[in-house]
């Protein structure tokens, strides 16, 4: 395929040409990949660089980087290298001659070990910089380490909003090495951001009035920042929430066993420091969402199926798409078999990896069952549907806004629809207005764990 970069793309690859040490932050389907393949590709024509390390999520290590260099004319000649697998296949892939190495950012610790620091490449790129924005993460202490032997660093994630400024110092750093931010993360958080504390714990930071201006100027030589709304003609992004009733006999069934977890939570939690509690609150919440799914796990990991009304919409909504592909986000594993089962006759697979995503596109998958950890980075799955239904929400909404965004971006020909299925008058809700309220995830956590407390306390 001939590629034909808009302008915008054309400003990115001259930006990155430009700059040793660079941020793009595009948001998504704005083609980061191939704006970076394009400029890496003249860099090497060049005889600037040899070698590059392409550190990204695992599913998008495995397919992305290969699919994105093999799909342009002007790629052909690039030789790229998956440094996955097991440890002997890792080295095997180290060991050939390529001009690209694309690694899982899980292996990332591991491959600083091998090379005692000192990696052999002299280009990095960052494919979701995000994921080092723990200054404390193992992964971050191994940048820190490995970063001033590379003499090109392309960092790429999507344009941050203002809550999420606070996280920027840790990509930052691996990106410039703390020139503009400074080299304490303490000291960042203490100059912009006003802090909100309970029990002594940091929960919630606000930047201070003035300083995203001041934030993002410091950045602005090196970060080049661009919003699909600004650049792209996206087709409708049509979102509904479909609120799933419950009979009367399963909803006093659902408000007993929330009622009986909340209060052995309040009595075997209260008084837990906050960093602690968070964790505890999601593995509460996780529980109600099971029984508001359908199905929930005893302590042996045992399956028991309580409900189908959420397999049973599901199914209505798969007829409804009249053969068009649907693609269908899943919480718990127990969702699998119980979807699956419900709809046999249809071709129903569970993303895995590059083969259920080639055979997605091409469409020959009727249903696709996918976590959106699995699948929110990265992918480019607009060409096999445009339909999708969330089966249970979750709380993250990064992952809610990058898993839909497998569908809704740039290539897209369809108008692409979401469904929410929501358990009424279940943590469903709470979970689903959180999203709708853009609301951080540990806060909102707290928030219902209060409420839950609270009503259950007092009732």
């Amino acid at each position: 395929m001939i590629y034909k970069p808009y302008d915008y793309q054309k400003r990115a690859i001259k930006f990155v040409l430009e700059h040793n040490e660079c941020l793009l932050a595009l948001d998504m389907g704005l083609g980061k990949s191939s704006i970076t393949l394009t400029a890496l590709q003249e860099l090497i024509d060049d005889c600037e660089v040899s070698r590059v390390l392409v550190v990204a999520p695992k599913k998008v290590a495995e397919t992305t980087w290969t699919t994105e260099a093999s799909k342009w004319n002007h790629l052909q000649g690039m030789r790229v290298a998956k440094v996955m697998g097991t440890e002997k296949k890792r080295k095997l892939a180290l060991a050939e001659k390529a001009d690209i190495y694309v690694i899982g950012r899980d292996n990332f610790v591991w491959l600083v070990g091998l090379y005692r620091g000192q990696l052999p490449f002299d280009v990095l790129v960052i494919d979701e910089l995000t994921s080092f924005k723990n200054p404390k993460s193992q992964r971050f202490k191994a940048m820190r380490i490995a970063r001033p032997g590379f003499k090109r660093v392309i960092g790429l994630t999507g344009t941050p909003a203002p809550n999420g400024l606070i996280d920027l110092w840790g990509q930052m750093y691996c990106v410039d090495k703390g020139v503009r931010l400074g080299k304490s993360v303490t000291k960042y958080r203490e100059t912009y951001f006003e802090t909100h504390s309970w029990n002594n714990i940091v929960v919630r930071c606000d930047v201070k009035k003035g300083c995203e201006d001041i934030i993002r100027n410091k950045i602005a030589d090196i970060c080049l920042s661009m919003q699909a709304k600004d650049y792209l003609q996206l087709p409708d992004l049509m979102m509904h929430t479909v609120s799933v009733e419950m009979t009367p006999a399963t909803m006093s069934a659902y408000n007993k066993f929330e009622r009986e977890k909340v209060l052995e939570f309040k009595q075997e939690h209260e008084g837990e420091p906050t960093n602690i509690l968070v964790n505890s609150a999601a593995g509460l919440m996780n529980k109600l969402a099971q029984f508001a799914n359908g199905a929930i796990y005893d302590e042996e990991r045992n399956i028991h199926e309580i409900h189908s009304e959420k397999v049973d919409k599901l199914a209505e909504i798969v007829e409804a798409a009249n053969g068009n592909s649907v693609l269908v986000f899943y919480q718990f594993k127990h969702d699998i078999p119980r979807i699956a089962k419900k709809l046999k006759g249809y071709r129903v697979e569970v993303y895995e990896g590059e083969k259920q995503l080639l055979d997605w596109n091409a469409g020959k998958i009727d249903v696709l069952l996918a976590h959106p950890a699995s699948t929110a980075y990265g992918l480019n799955m607009q060409q096999g549907g445009h339909y999708i239904v969330w089966f249970g929400t979750g709380w993250d909404l990064e992952l809610f806004q990058q898993a839909n965004a497998r569908l809704h971006r740039q290539g897209q020909q369809h108008p692409v629809t979401v469904y929410k299925l929501i358990g009424a008058h279940t943590v469903d809700e709470r979970a689903s207005a959180s999203l709708e309220n853009k609301k951080v995830k540990q806060q909102s956590l707290l928030d219902s764990l209060n409420y839950l407390i609270r009503k259950h306390t007092n009732g």
